[in-house]
């Protein structure tokens, strides 16, 4: 169990530095510069995947909590909440990133062409829905989790060493996994259906491209690696949360967690978050220059 730990404190680190080093880069970005609308998605994608980070190691924070002598209700009632939201959160902008990319590179007969110079008035707006439903639907963890007793409780689900879930009412239950079900599978199916469109639209390009005889062209144009690039986190968002679904499913239907199950759904909700940065760094040219300045000084200094 010791050796599972250790790969889950790495894939921690490693996300951890890759995503603020991302958002730090951003950030001067958008301060020092005009701002794309991509890069405004990103630096937010980047924040919320340090709060999941910080968050969802559920079994590091308990043995951080028991060496502070921290067990109240607070805690575990803040740490599920915050990771709920930012869960949330990741999933809505990786959906939010597919569209925007989708409607950049449609052509310009395309319905959607007309949102193209607005898209960073919408961005802003779409921000504001994410965040303000997430936190709001999110509160449901305030009631449902809770400080862990030994009581002989049945109906509690222990999931980490202080925190647990309490017994809902049915109806409210049934309430909560229907928005919730809906919520993802509205946001899966447009991130299919939108790296459906942008699949197509390459393949369009690629034979216009063989027919005029300039697929050198195709090869260097930005818009097709952006896209391609935003193509891998969409298919691989999608394969870890059906995982990650399957998993908690089975846990609620078994309405049981043990250490197992647990270090197995933080590996795959972890994995997204640090796959993202490192996709992102290697295929973005500004950071790339970035990254090879610094390398050529440091050499230059040594």
């Amino acid at each position: 169990m010791s050796s599972i730990k250790n790969v889950l404190y790495f894939q921690s680190g490693l996300g951890v530095l890759a995503n603020m080093f991302l958002l730090f880069f951003y950030i001067f970005i958008i301060l020092g510069h005009r701002p794309k609308p991509m890069d405004l998605i990103l630096c937010q994608l980047s924040f919320v995947h340090i709060m999941m980070f910080i968050t969802a190691g559920y079994i590091w924070l308990s043995d951080l909590f028991e060496s502070l002598n921290i067990k109240n209700d607070f805690t575990c009632k803040a740490t599920f909440y915050t990771s709920r939201v930012m869960r949330g959160l990741s999933m809505c902008i990786t959906c939010l990133l597919s569209v925007f990319q989708a409607v950049t590179i449609s052509p310009s007969t395309s319905l959607l062409a007309k949102f193209k110079h607005k898209l960073k008035k919408y961005i802003i707006c779409a921000f504001f829905c994410f965040w303000s439903f997430n936190l709001s639907f999110s509160s449901t963890q305030i009631f449902s989790v809770g400080a862990y007793t030994n009581m002989s409780e049945t109906n509690l689900m222990k999931v980490t060493k202080y925190c647990s879930y309490f017994p809902m009412n049915n109806i409210i239950k049934e309430l909560i996994v229907t928005v919730s079900t809906i919520r993802d599978v509205f946001l899966v199916e447009v991130m299919l259906t939108t790296s459906t469109y942008m699949v197509i639209i390459l393949n369009r390009h690629q034979r216009q491209c063989k027919h005029l005889h300039s697929i050198r062209h195709l090869r260097a144009s930005p818009e097709k690696k952006a896209t391609q690039t935003i193509l891998v986190l969409v298919v691989f968002f999608v394969v870890m949360y059906w995982v990650d679904l399957i998993i908690s499913s089975t846990s609620i239907l078994l309405w049981r967690y043990d250490t197992v199950i647990l270090t197995v759904q933080m590996f795959v909700v972890n994995a997204y978050p640090t796959i993202t940065p490192l996709v992102q760094i290697s295929s973005d040219k500004r950071i790339i220059n970035v990254l090879k300045n610094l390398w050529l000084k440091c050499h230059q200094t040594v």
